[in-house]
């Protein structure tokens, strides 16, 4: 006996919303995990110049300072140390060069003031390049 010969039956329907959203997320997730691997895989190969090393040497002077405060300008040592005796023997050291590179060899015990007078010293003579030359430390 069929009892239910008048009703029809709903066909079964799959709701495919939350499988959008995962699969959304699921795709978001390997565009951006993709674009991360390619840039770490990136390989560059860079492009070779065939110019000529410049002929001239910067010139650079050095300018020594012992922890007693004695000065020696590229080996000779300084009778006046004054920023006027610096700034001279920074001239004669120079040779009439442009823009020379005053390289500060300071001992480490050296006072403070005694490196300022060689920056004023080179700043009076008209040259700024200054740089401070140091040694690697022993990992203390």
């Amino acid at each position: 006996m069929n009892f239910q010969r008048g009703k029809h039956h709903e066909e079964l329907e799959m709701n495919l919303v939350p499988l959008i959203d995962v699969l959304l997320v699921i795709i978001i997730f390997l565009i951006v995990s993709a674009t991360f691997s390619r840039t770490s895989e990136l390989q560059i190969n860079l492009p070779t110049a065939e110019a000529n090393a410049p002929q001239d040497k910067p010139l650079m002077i050095e300018v020594g300072v012992d922890a007693s405060g004695k000065y020696v300008v590229n080996g000779k040592g300084l009778a006046d140390s004054s920023v006027a005796g610096i700034g001279a023997a920074l001239q004669a050291a120079a040779n009439g060069g442009k823009e020379p590179t005053i390289v500060i060899n300071a001992d480490a015990k050296t006072t403070h003031q005694s490196v300022v007078d060689v920056m004023e010293a080179s700043r009076v003579a008209g040259y700024t390049r200054i740089t401070f030359a140091t040694q690697a430390g022993s990992g203390k």
